[in-house]
């Protein structure tokens, strides 16, 4: 039994119709014969052959400089002959000047090979603009050049049937393609006043000039050659005009595209409507974890991939990416070689633009624009020229995307192993647990390589980083298929296990470690791989990966006195009861003055001059020996205590600023701040009240927040940062790089500095891609007038590497480690110098002696 498919509603039918290429040819048709035929009927009289010749080659003379407007798919052309129209009009009448006018447009279209619709939509509306000024210049009869009537009657009549013409061409447009908007009505008004004044300037003195003598054809003839120049010059200057506003409109465009393949597609959109193509393909190369990337807009509906642009040995790409190249290569089948043809049909296109683009990693890719959707217009020199403008842009963007990429890959990746890193196995495990919450089974393994200080301590940092390439490298190879390795921190490694109990997970842990225990040539020496593992498994363990992570790492710890590898057990939470404790005696600490403040300079890049320096809060405990900051402060937020030790440390900040100004040494601190301070309602009168107390001036004072503030609504949407920065101070924000802050973001706080995170700038003296980002972040950073901080300075290479860029400040080990107040004193009587004044300036300035 077969299905009659469902009738088409009658207004989707209508509109059917409507679109048709015939149905505005129909309208015109119709209209022409109500109206110009019986306007011209009465004016068939004898006329001289060879005026009608003249003005039939004049006509055709003008419509071989046309004027093409594209909406779509749909291309209508304006013909200025203004100039033949007038001395048609006065010479041979509206009737022979239809028949000429029609002749001469026959052999300009069918030059030009229009559609059959085309060519009779245009012959009908040269009746409708011949009868309409044959209608106005009836009122001057008898027509006589001489009189200024007759001149005034003419260009009205010239203006009339620019008007029918251009609404005629309107109501085409407004059928096949929707109503022209106000685009085409400011396209077309200046040519249809200017065209007819000086089309009826031009005629009228011709014809006055013939009136004289026939010799004025050596006079005329020039004149008109030029008139005709003008209009092709016209037409040139406002396509090229119009060309040079939409790729300004472009590249504002692609300033504001997402940083994602939705992003591709909107730069691969913009390419598509600007040069009016049917469709637009976008190939990029690989990039660090992400596959090759291929994105495709076209005109009316989606297609996800084509032939052509993905292959390397495709011929118009292979010529197109080629860097012998002169720019976008132009292929088009009237001029194709076989090849060619051969790489047009593939595409089933009739000609293709290509061009090469350039990634952020030197990498080629490509884009190719197939067919203009016009009709008539094909691709000319003025697209390439267009589309060579555009492609600065689109480079551009993809290398912002690129470097917003790899900002998004370093903050989620080990830079050393190339493993995902705690953040990234965290976001992980998270989503692994929560497609069934509470039912998924996973086992989560630490990795602890127990000789990692050792052989730091005794061979170097170059050394140990070499055994962890190697263990890296171990656990990916033995690792299940579905396992997911990851590096942690120092020498500890984890391995997330989808779908594994207990006991399974346990048995995995027991086969890496059998695996992985083996010798490794390290620094010349052959060192054992020695792993103690830790086992935590969901949902048993826990179903958060906080939880897991957590009790992972207190197995992990038992692991060492359990033969290599131990499982959770409530027992073994130690960690919480340490974390409970330090909870409790933070107070106490900051009474006692168990937490104490380091002192880390900051120097001038280019003058060496200590700027500032930066206070870090340590705690040395008692029982537990020195206490991480990341475990405090992290303990301090969550308790609602972090506002009184950032109090405490501001204190103590400001109290060694106070001493220094004492001996009249101009010398700011900086303190960081915490994003649960910056939602106190009462966190910019506490900062206030600091500086009075201390009577220090806010200018010597910088608040460091972190990247994530930044991409916080709350503090976004609120005052306090522009409150903060009204006090004088500066506002830094550090660790820039690790995490997902935009520079339009930045263009709406008052922040005054980034600083580069310490990841970037420890591999820049042997890492092209890391020195690619730290000088990518200086130079976005100047551009919106903020100052650079590099933070991990460590040598004199990346030293100097960072001054080449343009870097305004350094921090690291190669100025200092952080120090005690009693050290620094020492470091800065031992290292510094004392400046004068600056012009202007109260106090001195400290320098480091090289």
């Amino acid at each position: 039994m077969t299905l009659a498919e469902p009738p088409m509603p009658v207004v989707t039918r209508v509109t059917a119709l409507l679109r048709r290429p015939w149905t505005p040819t129909a309208f015109a048709v119709v209209t022409a014969a109500a109206v110009g035929v019986p306007a011209i009927r009465d004016s068939v009289h004898p006329a001289s052959w060879w005026a009608v010749c003249a003005v039939l080659v004049g006509a055709l003379v003008a419509d071989l400089v046309p004027l093409h407007v594209e909406r779509g798919r749909q291309t209508w052309t304006f013909s200025f002959g203004d100039l033949v129209m007038v001395v048609g009009l006065v010479e041979i009448g509206p009737f022979w000047t239809v028949v000429a006018r029609s002749v001469a447009l026959l052999l300009a279209l069918g030059h030009e090979r229009y559609a059959l619709n085309k060519v009779v939509f245009n012959l009908a509306v040269t009746m409708l603009e011949v009868a309409v000024a044959g209608l106005v210049l009836s009122w001057a009869e008898p027509v006589r050049i001489e009189r200024p009537t007759t001149w005034v009657v003419l260009l009205l009549a010239l203006l009339a049937s620019a008007g029918v013409s251009t609404c005629m061409v309107a109501v085409a447009i407004a059928i096949t393609a929707g109503p022209p908007g106000r685009d085409y009505w400011r396209a077309t008004l200046g040519p249809n006043l200017l065209l007819p004044m000086l089309g009826t300037g031009v005629g009228v003195t011709i014809l006055l000039l013939l009136d004289l003598t026939a010799w004025a054809l050596v006079i005329v003839v020039p004149l008109v050659v030029a008139v005709l120049l003008f209009f092709r010059q016209t037409a040139r200057t406002n396509r090229d005009r119009r060309r040079v506003e939409q790729v300004y409109d472009f590249a504002r465009r692609v300033e504001e595209v997402s940083p994602d393949e939705a992003g591709l597609r909107q730069i691969a959109s913009a390419v598509r409507e600007l040069l009016n193509a049917d469709r637009v393909a976008l190939w990029l190369p690989p990039y660090l974890d992400e596959e090759p990337r291929l994105v495709v807009a076209r005109a009316g509906e989606a297609e996800p991939w084509y032939e052509g642009p993905s292959d390397p040995d495709d011929l118009i790409r292979r010529r197109a990416v080629d860097p012998r190249g002169g720019g976008p290569v132009l292929v088009g089948t009237p001029r194709a070689s076989g090849e060619e043809a051969a790489a047009l049909q593939r595409r089933q296109a009739s000609e293709v633009l290509g061009a090469p683009i350039v990634t952020a990693a030197g990498e080629y890719g490509y884009l190719e624009v197939c067919d203009r959707q016009s009709d008539v217009v094909s691709f000319e020199s003025g697209d390439r020229a267009a589309l060579d403008s555009m492609l600065t842009h689109v480079n551009a963007a993809i290398r912002q995307q690129q470097l917003l990429t790899r900002i998004r890959y370093d903050a989620d990746h080990d830079a050393l192993t190339g493993l995902p890193n705690r953040q990234r196995l965290a976001v992980e495990i998270d989503a692994l647990l929560s497609t069934e919450p509470g039912e998924v089974r996973a086992g989560l393994v630490f990795a602890s390589l127990d000789n990692y200080t050792d052989v730091t301590d005794t061979l170097g940092h170059a050394a140990s980083d070499e055994l962890l390439l190697v263990t890296a490298g171990l656990l990916r190879e033995h690792a299940p298929p579905s396992a997911l390795v990851a590096r942690m921190e120092g020498g500890q490694f984890a391995v997330l296990l989808p779908g594994l109990s207990l006991p399974a997970t346990e048995r995995a842990a027991r086969r890496l470690r059998d695996a992985a225990a083996t010798r490794a040539r390290v620094a010349g020496l052959d060192l054992d791989v020695l792993l103690t593992f830790g086992v935590a498994a969901a949902p048993v363990h826990g179903d958060t990966s906080g939880t897991l992570m957590q009790r992972a790492d207190v197995a992990l710890l038992a692991g060492h006195s359990s033969g290599g590898v131990a499982s959770y057990h409530p027992v073994l939470d130690q960690q919480s009861l340490r974390r409970l404790q330090l909870g409790t005696e933070l107070e106490t600490a900051m009474a006692e003055k168990q937490i104490t403040v380091v002192f880390q300079p900051i120097v001038d890049t280019r003058t060496s001059d200590i700027v500032s320096v930066e206070t870090l809060v340590r705690w040395a405990h008692p029982r537990y020996g020195n206490v991480p900051p990341d475990d405090f402060i992290g303990l301090a937020e969550q308790i609602g205590r972090i506002g009184a030790v950032t109090d405490y440390v501001l204190d103590l900040a400001l109290e060694r600023c106070r001493r220094w100004l004492d001996q009249d040494i101009a010398l700011s601190v900086a303190v960081n701040l915490s994003a649960k301070c910056l939602a106190e309602p009462d966190l910019v009168d506490r900062v206030r009240a600091a500086l009075r107390r201390h009577g220090v001036a806010g200018s010597l004072l910088t608040l460091e927040l972190t990247e994530g503030i930044v991409v916080d609504d709350s503090v976004r949407n609120s005052t306090v940062l522009a409150d903060l920065h009204a006090l004088g101070l500066r506002l830094s924000m550090d660790d820039f790089g690790t995490g997902y802050s935009s520079l339009s973001q930045l263009r709406q706080l008052p922040i005054d500095e980034l600083k580069i995170d310490k990841s970037f700038v420890l591999g820049m003296s042997t890492s092209q891609s890391e020195s690619f980002i730290a000088r990518s972040i200086v130079e976005l950073a100047h551009n919106l007038g903020l100052r650079v901080v590099a933070e991990g300075v460590e040598d004199e290479v990346t030293r100097d590497l960072l001054a080449e860029m343009g870097c305004d400040k350094l921090q690291g080990f190669l100025v200092s480690r952080p120090l005690p107040d009693d050290r620094l004193e020492n470091w800065l009587l031992a290292r510094t110098g004392v400046r004068s004044a600056a012009p202007g300036a109260p106090h001195r300035r400290l320098f480091v002696r090289s």
